[in-house]
């Protein structure tokens, strides 16, 4: 019996220990943008910002995006880290050899991307119908990681391999770039806003460490006075 409470007690130590060691911990960063996408030209909008995060590694990422008018079919977005990283959140949404070759004709995005959701992107009027104006809701990145300008036969059926679970592990500090174009006439987007959450695993302070090694002690030394 006391070889059991020591066992628990050691276990429910080590518990502490860990979730003290991992705390996670989410740093908010919202841009106001207000700029147009250039209309048929790849070489796009490209917003870049210096970030400072507190903790340690990226243990999850998730992006908003503000869009207003333009022709969601004609868009491309991605975000690259400042180590390590690329997602693909938008690539021509609803472009395929079935359906149609120019993607879905609705103005704009308020959405939230994150890996976690239940559907993609790609094809969201599967989902919902925004009757031309922004889609709504939260999102899995496209994902698709494909030149914009490949035939439409390339978009359906492809792999989702440029998610912002590339971002996981890497050091969040340092520069961030969103960039989007408007590869195809007719249209032009508005950047209204953009955000970033980034989540990382935070190592707790010295003290913290020490306090919860002390306890630990003590509850084995109390144990073994009984034994």
């Amino acid at each position: 019996m006391k070889t059991k409470l020591m066992m628990t007690a050691l276990v429910a130590g080590t518990m502490l220990w860990a979730g003290a060691a991992l705390a996670q911990f989410t740093t908010n960063f919202s841009f106001n943008v207000n700029q147009m996408v250039p209309d048929n030209d790849a070489n796009g909008l490209a917003l870049a910002t210096n970030l400072t995060v507190t903790g340690g590694s990226i243990s999850l990422v998730t992006v908003d995006l503000t869009m207003t008018g333009g022709y969601n079919g004609d868009l491309y977005a991605y975000l690259t880290g400042p180590n390590g990283g690329f997602a693909v959140l938008l690539n021509r949404v609803g472009v395929s050899n079935t359906a149609s070759a120019f993607g879905y004709s609705d103005a704009g995005f308020n959405v939230i991307f994150a890996d976690a959701a239940s559907s993609s992107i790609q094809y969201y009027q599967n989902y919902t119908n925004p009757a031309g104006g922004q889609v709504l809701g939260t999102w899995q990145p496209e994902g698709v990681n494909i030149i914009p300008q490949s035939p439409p036969s390339s978009f359906l059926g492809a792999s989702q391999t440029a998610m912002l679970s590339s971002f996981i592990g890497t050091n969040p500090n340092g520069q961030w770039d969103l960039f989007l174009a408007d590869v195809s006439p007719g249209g032009q987007s508005t950047v209204v806003s953009w955000s970033l959450a980034i989540t990382t695993a935070t190592v707790p302070e010295p003290s913290i460490l020490v306090l919860t090694g002390l306890g630990l002690a003590g509850v084995v030394r109390m144990i073994r006075r009984r034994k």
